[in-house]
């Protein structure tokens, strides 16, 4: 397994930046029980190191820790005291090209889910009577939840990955790369869910920005099904038909 221990400004021996000690925070807050304290620190020869307090079980706690932070692409070592972040792992980070091509072949090409999953939580949310300008807002927020991807994409904000080996410059760069794929896609959902949930609601949807991907068919026939009053292709005028090919040549 290669392991850069010189991956960046932050794994030297000068003093990690708040950025990036805010970003191995971020990601150690979602494996641990909400309002728990985490501290971060630098490691005087390289890396950081976790730690939180109490007599608890920190030891489970600092390995769902280290799970997350080899999915972002460290090599991590667990101890009962503290966990350790050292560097970039080459294995750690093929792991994360794998996970990033899986999720855009997978959830995030299924914008017909995303249509049903958008009707099915505005038409319950305006038969519960939720104020129509609520709906639009909520629909997004749960559908960015269910994704999954959005929040952890947001975790990073603020890092920047550097390496000292040329091979590990590469993967970060291919990395990057798939984030930035997947970050578009994702903002393609969040933009079909507003636009769905606010016809639902009986609104004007605002014109389409960004779905190249999006081809009509199911998504709008669903749709136009849940909403009364609107012909089966309202969707058509705004959404271009899309080669079914064209998925496989984006993959």
């Amino acid at each position: 397994m290669t392991v850069d221990h010189q991956v960046s400004p932050w794994f030297t021996r000068n003093t990690a930046p708040p950025a990036h000690e805010r970003v191995v925070e971020r990601i150690c807050a979602r494996a641990a029980p909400e309002g728990t304290p985490i501290h971060v620190t630098d490691l005087p020869l390289g890396g950081v190191q976790i730690w939180i307090d109490g007599d608890g079980d920190r030891w489970s706690l600092y390995h769902r820790m280290a799970h997350q932070l080899r999915l972002a692409g460290w090599h991590t070592e667990t101890g009962t005291d503290r966990l350790l972040v050292l560097g970039w792992s080459a294995d750690c980070l093929a792991h994360r090209v794998r996970v990033l091509h899986a999720a855009l072949a997978g959830r995030l090409a299924d914008f017909d889910l995303t249509s049903f999953t958008a009707v099915s939580i505005a038409t319950r949310l305006c038969q519960e009577g939720l104020p129509a300008e609520r709906i639009v807002p909520e629909v997004e927020a749960r559908i960015r939840e269910e994704l999954r991807w959005p929040g952890r994409l947001a975790d990073l904000d603020g890092l920047q990955r550097t390496a000292s080996l040329e091979p590990l410059r590469l993967r970060l760069a291919q990395v990057a790369g798939l984030e930035a794929t997947v970050r578009q896609r994702c903002g393609e959902h969040l933009s079909l869910a507003g636009r769905v949930a606010t016809t639902v609601t009986g609104g004007q949807a605002p014109p389409r920005i960004g779905l190249a991907r999006l081809t009509t068919g199911l998504s709008e026939r669903m749709v136009a099904a849940s909403v009364p009053n609107r012909p089966p292709g309202f969707l058509l005028d705004s959404v271009p038909a899309i080669p079914a090919d064209s998925y496989a040549a984006t993959a």
